[in-house]
């Protein structure tokens, strides 16, 4: 699912405009964003979790060439889901 189309499957499913879907999923967007660069965790009950983790330095290696590369360590986005979200996922029709 694109941005736009879960922008219209919000509209629709709150029966508002396009216009208003898409400025609520992008302020949840810009808000999560800025929560996990402050180093917030923002949980969603049921949903899950989104929180910053911290990647090691490590050494990796180039696939063209085969050499060794050193990759800096990084700061990086992850999603933890929730309960209610797995169950939604893992649940049989």
């Amino acid at each position: 699912m694109t941005k736009a189309e879960l922008v219209e499957a919000v509209a629709k499913s709150a029966s508002l405009s396009k216009a208003a879907a898409e400025k609520a999923v992008g302020a949840f967007i810009s808000t999560v964003s800025g929560a996990l660069k402050k180093g917030d965790r923002v949980t969603l009950v049921g949903f899950g979790s989104f929180e910053v983790a911290n990647r090691k330095a490590r050494t990796g290696r180039n696939p063209q060439t085969g050499k060794e590369i050193k990759i800096s360590a990084a700061k990086v986005p992850k999603f933890r889901p929730g309960k209610a979200l797995k169950d939604a996922v893992a649940k049989k029709k």
